[in-house]
């Protein structure tokens, strides 16, 4: 997929990145996306590119007695940070309904993917999706950054959008139960309607847009009234747990995905 905040020659970089991969980790990549401020929508001007991804082995890697190292990193430089799991450790993740595996199969921008593979890998993580679950983690994450910094006369933009996209994502799931999306701009034409609201978070974009990622600047009041009130809430909500549990859709999955994608490096 192609995106107009990242340039032809970042992405040609990128797919060159994950093809080296393959060919010295014998692996197969199925897919492969933009997590973190870039795939949220909310990059600075030198923001990193955060490069997610799922693989399987050859059949003869899972075949051993020995338990091995099931993820990838590559940290390139300062610009491109490369990480990836391997498919039985993301299945792990799914069945538990781990939040972060959820936005990367939902990721505005994907640098790679097999089709056949994300449909039933998407079918699968909605099936297991607990909004319970995602209410604990996007509540943690906006309690512990709000905690830190409410009181402070600035804030880092970088960790303001960081809050209030949790709280965003918190009031997402209060109307819909499902999991929200990556994508900052969604998650606000879906959730806000307070115009003083809007109109805040539309200059912080602007601001941090043309700024670099240490830049900090003030409080904005109708954000930080939304931010404890949401908050406030999401603490006192009764959310349902998944209702299927039965993890043999995911072993299935699993060894079907290994046999098919069992290619023979040379």
């Amino acid at each position: 997929m192609e995106h107009d905040s990242i340039t032809p020659l970042m992405q040609d970089r990128i797919r060159q990145t994950l093809t080296q991969i393959e060919k010295t980790q014998r692996i197969k990549i199925l897919y492969a996306c933009e997590s973190g401020s870039r795939g949220w929508g909310f990059a600075s001007r030198d923001s990193d590119y955060d490069v997610r991804f799922i693989y399987v082995h050859q059949l003869d890697w899972y075949l051993t007695l020995d338990r091995k190292r099931d993820v990838i990193e590559r940290p390139i430089d300062d610009e491109l940070d490369v990480a990836g799991w391997e498919l039985s450790k993301a299945l792990k993740l799914m069945r538990n309904s781990n939040p972060a595996l959820i936005e990367w199969l939902h990721s505005p921008i994907v640098y790679q993917k097999d089709a056949l593979f994300m449909q039933q890998c998407e079918q699968l993580a909605s099936k297991f999706y607990s909004p319970l679950k995602a209410r604990y983690h996007y509540l943690s994450i906006a309690k512990r950054n709000w905690r830190e910094d409410f009181k402070e006369e600035t804030i880092r933009l970088k960790k303001y959008f960081y809050i209030l996209r949790a709280v965003l994502a918190l009031r997402w799931i209060e109307h819909s139960k499902m999991m929200p999306p990556m994508a900052f701009s969604q998650l606000v034409q879906t959730t806000v309607t307070d115009h003083a609201v809007l109109a805040e978070i539309e200059q912080l974009l602007v601001m941090k847009q043309h700024a670099d990622e240490s830049r900090y600047g003030p409080h904005r009041p109708a954000i930080d009234r939304l931010i404890t009130e949401t908050i406030e809430k999401s603490e006192k909500l009764n959310l349902p747990e998944p209702y299927y549990r039965d993890s043999h859709l995911l072993d299935d999955f699993l060894q079907k995905t290994i046999l098919a994608n069992d290619i023979k490096w040379e």
